[in-house]
């Protein structure tokens, strides 16, 4: 029987197995591969083992269950690491791009709540009022 612990380990392990994984092989699609750690390398050596017999999805996740499996002993986990089905079986391809969706217009305040806004007034009108009580003070002031 397989303990929470031991579930949490192997979940953090897989995870982080699937991320060095795609970092290091997108590296060594860049010639980056001389600033990879020595076990990047040797994860990197045994999936080009794997790609000579195995289809390229077929390598990839035998070097992540490899990686996995190393993960899982550094991170502490008891025992044989337990199966882990985070990937589907089946991938569907869409390429390396995904899709930008423009986001949906806001509306102004007053249309969201419901209620129609008060109309400000004019410039001009309240230029007017502001002379009628300047006007005012002085006429009251003299």
């Amino acid at each position: 029987m397989i303990r929470a612990p031991d579930k949490m380990v192997a979940r953090r392990a897989d995870t982080k197995a699937r991320a060095d994984f795609a970092t290091w092989k997108m590296m060594a699609k860049l010639n980056g591969t001389s600033s990879l750690p020595d076990e990047a390398l040797t994860f990197l050596a045994s999936y080009t083992g794997f790609l000579k017999t195995m289809t390229e999805a077929e390598a990839g996740e035998a070097t992540i269950d490899l990686m996995y499996k190393s993960y899982y002993a550094e991170m502490g986990g008891a025992g044989t690491p337990p199966d882990i089905q985070s990937a589907p079986k089946e991938r569907i391809e869409t390429g390396n791009v995904t899709a930008f969706r423009r986001p949906a217009p806001q509306q102004p305040r007053s249309a969201k709540s419901g209620t129609t806004a008060k109309p400000r007034l004019p410039v001009a009108l309240i230029f007017i009022c502001l002379c009628i009580v300047y006007v005012g003070i002085q006429y009251l002031l003299r």
